[in-house]
């Protein structure tokens, strides 16, 4: 199964423009307010709060561009950023059967995916952000990624029968 929400890059390069576009009238409101009108008095450091939290929320919510691909003997995993300054992609491949569990972290504004996978050093555990997914688009990958484990289970029965 192939999962990839590449299509939906405008509309992640419209958004982080947009933020920034807001970021820098909200300061530019707030210096204008404070330094030359003064009307607003103890309101106008909400000038300033706003832009603020709606950068941090974006930032926090992580990078945008998913892709999972399950075709074949390996499952690949990219996550990378439209705003190409704040982060490096990610981008990881391995065997099937070296998947262990996956867990979805749901926290109020983001979600990250936590993959276990088996080493020569032992387990390690992966993170993707998967914030900017679609219910369905999150469905289909634990869909997917349930089965591979369920096929390595009984892989595993199998070997030891």
């Amino acid at each position: 199964m192939r999962l990839r929400n590449t299509d939906k890059a405008g509309y992640f390069r419209f958004l982080s423009i947009l933020v920034i576009i807001i970021f820098i009238f909200g300061i530019a409101a707030f210096l204008l307010e404070y330094f030359i009108y003064d009307y607003l008095e103890s309101i106008q450091y909400l000038l300033i709060a706003i832009p603020v939290m709606t950068v941090l929320i974006f930032y926090f919510r992580g990078r945008q561009i998913f892709e999972y691909d399950s075709e074949g003997e390996a499952l690949h995993f990219k996550n990378s950023n439209i705003v190409l300054f704040l982060n490096k992609s990610l981008s990881d491949e391995f065997p099937k059967y070296k998947l262990l569990a996956y867990d979805i972290v749901n926290i109020f504004i983001l979600k990250r995916l936590y993959i276990t996978i088996n080493s020569k050093k032992g387990n390690i555990i992966l993170k993707y952000d998967v914030s900017y997914l679609t219910k369905k688009e999150l469905n289909d990958l634990k869909i997917s990624l349930s089965k591979v484990i369920k096929s390595n289970k009984e892989q595993k029965r199998a070997d030891i029968s």
